[in-house]
C-alpha cells in the first residue's frame, strides 16, 4: 500500500508517505506558509521514498476543523493531485489525527482545537483495541466552558485547546482529566494511520466529492 497524506489545518504544515509498512514524514510549524510549504513537502517524499505520484494508491487530507484558510489549502491541494492523477481521495478528521497522535497509554480522548473567537473545536474520541480512535460524539465548536463529557470517565486532552484554555478545560473536568498535550498539532503521520484503515475498507472519494469540513461557518482565518 503507497498512501500520501497532508495536512494544513492549524499553524503546523505536514506531509507523510506510507510505503508499505514505512512512514517518511516532513513536519514544520510555519503560520501562513503551508501554501509555499506543502507541495515541495510533497515532492521531498516522493523522492525519498523513490516513487511518483502515480505510484501511489489513495492520497488522503486533514479535511478540518482547523483555521479556513489553512483548511483550503489542503483541499485544494488534494483535490490538485487527484484530478491530475485519477487517484482516489481519503478524507480525516484533523481532530482524530490529534487524538491518534495521543492515543498510545490512553482510552479516553478528548481533541480540542483554538477556534478563537473564545470559541473550541472539539470531539471526543475512544481508543479500540487495535489503537485506532474512533468518535464518540459530533464534532462541535462552542465555548470551552461548554464541552459535554460522559461521567465515570477519564480523559486525556490534545490539541491547542488546551494550551488555550486550561483553566477552564481542568476546572470543567476536574479529576477526570489525567492530563494534556496543549502544543499538539494534527500531523500527516497520524492522518496515514488513520487513512489506512479507511483505504482498506474501501471508503474512497472522487477528487471532486473532497471537501472541506468547517463546523462553524463564520471565517477565523
Amino acid at each position: 500500500m503507497k498512501l500520501l497524506a497532508i495536512d494544513t489545518s492549524t499553524e503546523a504544515c505536514s506531509a507523510a508517505i506510507l510505503i508499505n509498512s514505512e512512514v517518511i514524514s516532513r513536519y514544520q510549524v510555519a503560520p501562513r506558509q503551508h501554501a509555499a510549504l506543502i507541495l515541495s513537502m510533497v515532492d521531498e517524499l516522493l523522492s525519498a521514498g523513490g516513487i511518483q505520484l502515480k505510484d501511489l494508491d489513495a492520497l488522503a487530507y486533514g479535511r478540518g476543523p482547523g483555521a479556513f484558510t489553512g483548511v483550503r489549502i489542503a483541499t485544494g491541494v488534494i483535490q490538485g493531485l487527484a484530478f491530475g492523477t485519477g487517484l482516489p481521495v481519503i478524507p480525516v478528521s484533523t481532530l482524530a489525527a490529534l487524538a491518534q497522535g495521543v492515543a498510545s497509554g490512553h482510552s479516553n480522548i478528548i481533541s480540542a482545537i483554538d477556534a478563537r473567537m473564545r470559541e473550541i473545536y472539539w470531539c471526543l474520541f475512544e481508543v479500540g483495541s487495535s489503537g485506532l480512535v474512533s468518535a464518540v460524539s459530533e464534532e462541535k465548536v462552542s465555548r470551552p466552558e461548554d464541552l459535554l463529557i460522559k461521567a465515570n470517565t477519564h480523559y486525556f486532552g490534545s490539541g491547542t485547546g488546551w494550551a488555550s484554555y486550561p483553566a477552564v478545560l481542568k476546572g470543567l473536568l476536574g479529576s477526570q482529566l489525567t492530563g494534556f498535550d496543549g502544543d499538539r498539532y494534527p500531523r500527516a503521520n497520524d492522518i496515514i494511520t488513520l487513512a489506512r484503515e479507511e483505504f482498506q475498507k474501501g471508503n474512497l472519494l472522487a477528487a471532486a466529492d473532497a471537501l472541506p469540513v468547517y463546523v462553524r461557518n463564520k471565517v477565523t482565518g
